[in-house]
């Protein structure tokens, strides 16, 4: 798990960065339409998985280029499969990606993240422009204008019912890396293969 001792760095940092506070987050959380599921499959599908993830975790980005286009065309699009995606930021950017996708309307929510995710050294890696400026870049290409991408970065509403969701996750499933995906109430830490995840299902 390469990303394990990094994540749980740039977590602690990270709510050591806004002022959280776990009543207040937990009700924003219960309150804000954006923190409504982002799902996809059938509500009664025999099979349940959350994905916790980071926009700027390779494996995450690897995962998304090379086994979640299967998973989504036979597992979720054909009724087996009800998937759950959470955000896990680690850090500043990746909170600010975050706070985008959820502004965003839900059904624009799934291409954004594998967008963010297919073109991530782009826009999270790049050394010679502003990683909040690209990501700019890529909101707009969704649909959202400035002002409200900059209302969104810095939504601490938002940033503290992300964090109380994660701190929950971290909590109640011990999760210190990303991806880490619950299949029918059991985390599984790491980069799946499709065979792998397949293998996890029942029915």
């Amino acid at each position: 798990m390469l990303m394990s001792r990094r994540l749980m760095l740039a977590t602690t940092a990270l709510l050591a960065t806004f002022p959280v506070t776990a009543g207040s987050a937990f009700a924003a959380d219960a309150d804000d339409p954006r923190m409504a599921p982002r799902a996809l499959g059938p509500e009664d599908a025999k099979n349940v998985v959350e994905e916790w993830f980071s926009f700027t975790c390779p494996h995450c980005a690897a995962f998304a280029r090379d086994d979640y286009p299967d998973i989504r065309t036979k597992l979720i699009d054909t009724g087996k499969v009800r998937y759950i995606f959470h955000e896990f930021p680690r850090d500043k950017l990746d909170m600010a990606a975050a706070c985008v996708a959820r502004s965003l309307p839900p059904s624009r929510y799934e291409p954004f993240v594998l967008a963010l995710l297919s073109t991530q050294k782009q826009w999270a890696f790049n050394r010679q422009a502003d990683p909040t400026e690209e990501l700019a870049k890529m909101a707009a290409l969704a649909g959202m204008p400035r002002d409200a991408f900059d209302k969104a970065i810095n939504d601490t509403a938002l940033q503290n019912a992300l964090l109380a969701a994660q701190t929950a996750a971290e909590e109640r499933y011990n999760i210190d890396s990303t991806p880490t995906f619950i299949v029918n109430g059991v985390a599984h830490p790491g980069e799946l293969t499709y065979a792998a995840f397949a293998a996890l299902l029942t029915g």
